[in-house]
């Protein structure tokens, strides 16, 4: 059963060895992601020079429960737009925290100005 959901940057933070990677490394193994944060996840690996099959093996290392993008948060996620406007956050920002609140999971990520946030999630920032 999850006991946390990932936002990209948090994953990021684990697979490339950043500050935070001990906090994530902790609860890796009862972690879930939402399929736009794993697709945000392998786009950033191969914008940074990663070849798709390397992408695909270094995401693997970590193994997330990838969580379907449904109907449901799509439309929890443009919901979130009204309270994270002033935040400036991005549609994978907005998927992570639907899920959570979906899932009533906290959730991991290295976006500090997530602090900010009032959603009624615990939010632990990794660094």
């Amino acid at each position: 059963m999850a006991e946390v959901v990932l936002d990209s940057s948090a994953l990021l933070a684990f697979l490339w060895e950043e500050t935070g990677t001990d906090v994530v490394a902790d609860c890796i193994g009862d972690a879930i992601i939402s399929a736009v944060n794993f697709a945000e996840t392998i786009g950033k690996l191969v914008s940074r020079g990663s070849s798709p099959e390397t992408a695909r093996s270094v995401v693997g290392i970590a193994r997330p429960d990838i969580v379907d993008f449904d109907r449901e948060l799509a439309e929890q996620a443009g919901i979130l737009v009204s309270k994270t406007r002033r935040f400036g956050l991005s549609l994978g920002d907005r998927a992570c925290l639907a899920l959570a609140q979906r899932e009533r999971l906290p959730v991991l990520t290295a976006d500090r100005i997530w602090r900010d946030l009032d959603l009624g999630i615990e939010i632990r920032v990794i660094r």
